[in-house]
């Protein structure tokens, strides 16, 4: 085979690799990256807990679907934002949001604690998002909350949810003990 010919099924070759990586690109995935204020808020694509929006850091991005999603952010202290986001197969699209703050609640209070290995876990309290397992699990840490019962839920981002109801008491800690 003369130096011609290699020449040419090696373009057909390459054209044909750069036809099928095109296809899968178009059909495949794009990446998320998502820039929040404040950093601690929970990102979430359409439904999924995807972790704090400080796990998006500069290097940081989600590989997702390509298409249309709802993006929400929640962080109990702030209005929570809801944008629909196109992902692009093969590129990545970056989100940029400020969270409103809402009055700061006025106390008695009492505190919640929770235990739970993966500490970027989601954490619920009557269903309403409040922050990862990470910020809540050691003794100098808590969620600060009026007296009353909770149902306090860990959503890890791989595994089964787990839910406990508790009671809170004014000056008191409950500590809510998940294990995998």
């Amino acid at each position: 085979m003369n130096r011609a010919a290699v020449a040419v099924r090696a373009l057909i070759c390459l054209g044909a690799l750069i036809c099928v990586s095109a296809l899968f690109a178009q059909s495949g995935e794009g990446y998320l990256k998502v820039k929040a204020h404040p950093g601690r808020a929970g990102v979430f694509l359409d439904g999924k807990y995807l972790g704090p929006a400080a796990n998006f850091g500069f290097a940081r991005k989600y590989t997702v679907p390509a298409g249309e999603h709802e993006l929400r952010l929640e962080d109990p202290r702030y209005e929570p934002v809801v944008a629909h986001v196109t992902v692009t197969a093969g590129k990545k699209t970056t989100i940029s949001e400020t969270l409103k703050a809402l009055p700061a609640p006025q106390p008695p209070f009492g505190t919640i604690r929770t235990e739970y290995p993966d500490k970027f876990a989601a954490i619920f309290v009557n269903g309403k998002y409040y922050g990862h397992a990470g910020e809540f699990n050691n003794p100098v840490q808590g969620l600060l909350v009026k007296p009353g019962e909770y149902t306090v839920k860990v959503v890890p981002q791989n595994g089964e949810e787990r839910q406990e109801t508790v009671k809170v008491e004014a000056n008191k800690t409950t500590v809510v003990r998940f294990t995998k």
